[in-house]
């Protein structure tokens, strides 16, 4: 195995690498409707630059952001006559690429319609707009649960990440990481007393049992602790190919039913965007709260109060009698802190990885297998084609005390044939 190779190929996202061509087979997100106003939106996606827009005809265009005429930044342009047009010239282009109006060429010129420009297909599901950026005819939209829930049931936003897409989504399959970045030394809110039981057996317990099941999506993480006499807490964390992660709850949620959704996309191979959802199957989140917290984080343009030239905002007091890594309640600001100063891009020689990183290798290896299956010509894993398989009912995301010696696989497929999930989860 060809260490550096490897790591190259994982990391590096531009349009002609094995792992660029690799995320373009797949809808990403890029951008928050609420970002997508009036005027065009600047969009920069695996080292492309781009430019989203809505027509006047309601229709959403990602196309070059450069003008294919004279290359004058569409980013500034009109919205107008079904279509984006140029300051410069006056071109007009429209949501597939296609010029619709050269003004200043011969009334008789077809010229126009000789030109294409860059453009992807666009959609827009729980308050985000996705693209498909990759060849030929796209994939089936995801049916993820969380993309096709009532407007109350979801919720949405993104944090700026200074460092590769690839060692931020490895944080999210990193059970052992729990007992030590996320840990507070008393409940966060009232509402939180009841689970901290159970965060008190993430500080207690800081070597839990970690296994991995592969499914048809990824696979699934199961940490596995002792809790209390004859029973195990149990946390099932899922990987779904090929950036994003779910786990068990936020602070924001209340109760069994609830998850969240980390999708890493790489705005190049030394930053990314890291979009958030929050969703529950059945109650309704308090939004304003769940902003407010974000708030907390990040200014209105996404990027975050905590970074290396402030030293992430840490305090030492704080780190005596509230919280173990002395950076405020919001998970969001450790995980920041954890997956930027190891540098933009992780150097994997200086690791030494051991038996609680078996999820990281895992998928790691995925990735990897999945770029030379597309280069013996196969499709990679979750590229939807078929209705069928656009299901998702067996990602299972919770966290639930069970007894000890209980099969952990049996149990999670029990819960798949018989979608009961009311089991305690443990709020992150």
């Amino acid at each position: 195995m060809d260490h550096a190779a490897d790591f190259k190929r994982l990391v590096e996202t531009g349009k002609a690498t094995p792992g660029g061509a690799l995320l373009r087979r797949y809808w990403q997100p890029v951008a928050l409707a609420k970002e997508l106003g009036k005027r065009p939106l600047a969009v920069r996606i695996m080292g492309e630059d781009l430019v989203l827009f809505r027509d006047s005809n309601g229709k959403l265009g990602l196309i070059g952001r450069h003008c294919p005429h004279r290359a004058v930044d569409l980013a500034y342009g009109r919205i107008e006559d079904g279509g984006l047009r140029c300051l410069y010239h006056g071109w007009l282009m429209d949501h597939r690429g296609r010029c619709l109006d050269q003004p200043a060429e011969p009334v008789e010129s077809t010229y126009k319609d000789e030109i294409r420009h860059t453009a992807y297909p666009c959609r827009e599901a729980a308050g985000t707009i996705f693209a498909y950026l990759g060849p030929g005819e796209a994939p089936l939209f995801p049916n993820f649960h969380f993309l096709s829930a009532p407007d109350a049931q979801v919720h949405q936003t993104k944090l700026y990440h200074a460092c590769n897409y690839l060692q931020a989504n490895e944080g999210n399959f990193d059970p052992a990481h729990l007992s030590f970045l996320h840990s507070f030394h008393k409940p966060l809110t009232d509402r939180q007393k009841e689970a901290q039981k159970l965060q008190g057996v993430l500080i207690r317990n800081t070597r839990p049992r970690i296994s991995i099941a592969r499914t048809r999506y990824g696979f699934r993480i199961f940490a596995t602790r002792a809790a209390e006499p004859g029973k195990n807490y149990m946390r099932i964390t899922n990987f779904v190919f090929p950036n994003l992660g779910f786990f068990a709850g936020d602070g924001g949620q209340r109760g069994p039913g609830g998850y969240a959704v980390h999708w890493h996309v790489p705005i190049d191979d030394e930053s990314h965007w890291r979009y958030d959802f929050y969703y529950h199957r059945a109650e309704t989140l308090d939004k304003a709260e769940m902003d407010a917290k974000h708030a907390e984080e990040a200014d209105e343009n996404y990027m975050p109060r905590r970074g290396p030239a402030n030293h992430y905002l840490q305090n030492a007091e704080e780190m005596e009698t509230f919280s173990f890594a002395g950076m405020g309640r919001n998970f969001s600001a450790h995980d920041l802190f954890a997956v930027q100063s190891p540098g933009a891009i992780h150097d994997r020689g200086r690791e030494h990885l051991a038996s609680s990183d078996v999820a990281v290798v895992a998928m790691r290896r995925m990735m990897l297998d999945a770029m030379a299956e597309m280069e013996r010509g196969q499709e990679p894993p979750l590229v939807l084609r078929s209705s069928n398989e656009n299901v998702f009912n067996d990602i299972v995301v919770l966290g639930a005390l069970i007894d000890e010696g209980q099969d952990q696989n049996a149990y999670c497929e029990e819960i798949v044939r018989s979608g009961d999930y009311h089991a305690l989860q443990q709020p992150r």
